[in-house]
């Protein structure tokens, strides 16, 4: 088995850092780039092969893991929002993907049972009315956390 790991954002944040902290300048690109890493140890300690990507370019990812023979696509994220209920964890899965909604609800359920968090679900991303490229974009089974 192969996953192909993508964490979220610019490499060193430009152009785009993703969600910043304005009072600790904490970057989303550097956790999810941290998260990505660690998932990848693991991954490969349990004989599992990887690759990973952090890029600015989605087009570029979504090229590089559909060359990987991966089978399965990881992109990872931490999202921000001012409303202080708007917390937890949530993973999208991209419409008509039976294996990916499945991959979608097995990631989920774990990350929520491992780190109690608010489970805010799966979402299922629709190509041309909130489909999120990379999800849209890959031939394998295919995951936003």
């Amino acid at each position: 088995m192969k996953v192909f790991l993508n964490p979220g954002h610019a490499p060193g944040g430009h152009p785009d850092p993703g969600a910043v902290n304005s009072e600790s300048g904490l970057r989303e690109c550097d956790v999810a780039l941290a998260v990505g890493q660690s998932a990848e140890s693991y991954l490969n300690a349990a004989g599992v092969a990887t690759e990973l990507l952090q890029s600015d370019s989605l087009e570029e990812i979504c090229e590089a893991s559909n060359a990987s023979d991966a089978d399965i696509f990881v992109s990872i994220h931490c999202n921000a929002a001012e409303a202080e209920e708007a917390n937890g964890t949530e993973t999208w899965a991209c419409a008509g993907s039976y294996r990916g909604s499945m991959l979608a609800s097995c990631i989920q359920n774990q990350i929520v049972d491992a780190l109690d968090t608010k489970d805010r679900g799966v979402k299922i991303a629709t190509p041309g009315v909130n489909g999120l490229y990379v999800l849209t974009n890959t031939d394998m089974p295919a995951v936003l956390v």
